[in-house]
């Protein structure tokens, strides 16, 4: 349980073995890494979106995003 350990002071011992279980058989790893990504991605974007003079990022963000998801296939 390294994912978890010296956190078990926060949670109760159920709560550490829900998350325990969730990390170890339910999620894949690549979704686990993948989620954040997108997310932020999509937070970032609807930001931008807004912003009338930010519009010219758009390209670089979905750039980035990109290359940011084959550096993590490596």
């Amino acid at each position: 349980m390294p994912l978890l350990s010296g956190l078990g002071h926060l949670f109760s011992k159920e709560t550490e073995n829900r998350l325990w279980d969730f990390f170890n058989n339910r999620i894949e790893p690549e979704e686990m890494t993948k989620t954040p990504r997108q997310i932020n991605f999509t937070f970032a974007l609807g930001i931008i979106r807004e912003n009338e003079t930010l519009q010219n990022e758009i390209p670089k963000l979905k750039n980035s995003f990109y290359w940011l998801n084959e550096l993590v296939k490596l």
